[in-house]
């Protein structure tokens, strides 16, 4: 096969991810959030990368969409399952994220995904939702679900995050 009928190419720009982490010493998660969907923060360089942002977000949850991309796919024509958990593990950062008061973040620690459905060529655009479950003083969990517009279950995850408080001197 001819090489320019197979080659691919994908240019990613993001922006200086400092400024959106500086941020949140300035910002409650819900408002922060807020900053990110409407373009005042600059969208995180994973989001770029994979081509998944921030839909809509509320109290305790956050709802993110992908497209279809060949970049995403592995050798066997579907959408990389790392690609899928990348995507609801942001989805249920942020979720716990929108629960958290100003200069307070999160690390996710330990995520599980289970996988129902690859999610092959075509398949347009995928959404996580994801929801904060328990949202403590040091820990929190979360879930999260992978759909497709017509409401069919890809894969669904689960999360423990660790609280990042600002330490005293």
């Amino acid at each position: 096969m001819p090489q320019e009928e197979t080659d691919r190419q994908r240019t990613v720009t993001w922006e200086d991810p400092a400024i959106t982490v500086k941020a949140m010493g300035d910002h409650g998660g819900l408002e922060w959030l807020g900053l990110l969907k409407d373009g005042s923060l600059p969208r995180p360089p994973i989001g770029a990368l994979l081509g998944y942002r921030l839909k809509d977000f509320g109290p305790g949850w956050a709802l993110f969409e992908m497209d279809d991309g060949q970049w995403l796919y592995n050798p066997i024509g579907m959408i990389h399952g790392g690609a899928l958990a990348t995507l609801m593990d942001s989805a249920m950062g942020c979720a716990v994220h929108s629960t958290l008061p100003k200069g307070v973040g999160y690390s996710t620690i330990e995520f599980k995904v289970n996988f129902v459905h690859p999610v092959k060529s075509g398949v347009g655009r995928v959404f996580a939702e994801a929801k904060a479950i328990h949202v403590g003083k040091s820990i929190a969990t979360a879930e999260a679900t992978v759909k497709d517009g017509q409401g069919r279950l890809y894969a669904h995850a689960v999360c423990t995050c660790m609280i990042l408080r600002a330490q005293k001197a």
